[in-house]
């Protein structure tokens, strides 16, 4: 993976968008230390998976942890919810965080219902859209192409996109990225490593 390269800038006029290499591709793991971390990890988890059957209640567990991790995503679009308001029933919510909480609860049934759909349904393109869509449904995000790929350029930081601070890929070119990824997370043909490739995926998802 030393060679490995993330991807590349490319000249659109007046600023560079990033553009991500494919991942489904064929890998060596020449690095003994991320081998050994690998294994590290994949005991830890282990202990984790043993420790699940002295809970009480694991499925509240789960949901906690759901919850959480809705409260704590969601503030990286400016959501200000925390656990204990994500727990209100919605007519306790003051009406200048009713928005917020919204999302917060958006979260958590995209999130829940992308782990049922993965019983029936494969890791894919159409899970993404269908959990996107209701990631938006009925939020201030409603308008902004819920179950769908963006459709235009967009930037992160800077008032405009030629001081920004990252430009992501032409959206012309999210389907063939979506695509990759999804052809990588089904690729059999080549031993890798899950906690390995759910960090590459992961990685290249965000760089959409």
């Amino acid at each position: 993976m030393k060679n490995f390269q993330a991807g590349r800038y490319i000249q659109q006029g007046h600023y560079k968008s990033f553009q991500p290499d494919p991942v489904n591709r064929s890998w060596t793991l020449d690095n003994m230390e991320l081998v050994q971390l690998l294994g590290q990890a994949d005991r830890e988890l282990g202990r984790l998976d043993m420790y699940s059957d002295y809970i009480p209640n694991i499925d509240l567990f789960i949901r906690m942890h759901v919850l959480k991790e809705a409260t704590q995503s969601s503030r990286i679009e400016g959501t200000q919810t925390n656990m204990e308001e994500a727990l209100l029933e919605k007519e306790d919510v003051a009406l200048d965080k009713r928005d917020d909480w919204e999302e917060v609860q958006n979260y958590i049934a995209a999130m829940n219902e992308a782990i049922e759909k993965l019983q029936s349904l494969p890791f894919s393109a159409r899970l993404m859209r269908e959990t996107h869509k209701t990631l938006l449904q009925g939020v201030r995000g409603k308008h902004k192409q819920p179950g769908e790929f963006r459709q235009s350029q967009n930037w992160i930081g800077g008032a405009t996109i030629n001081d920004a601070v990252f430009v992501p890929p032409v959206h012309t070119s999210i389907d063939a990225l979506i695509g990759d990824i999804e052809q990588f997370v089904h690729n059999d043909r080549q031993f890798f490593p899950e906690l390995l490739k759910i960090a590459l995926v992961h990685y290249q998802f965000v760089l959409r």
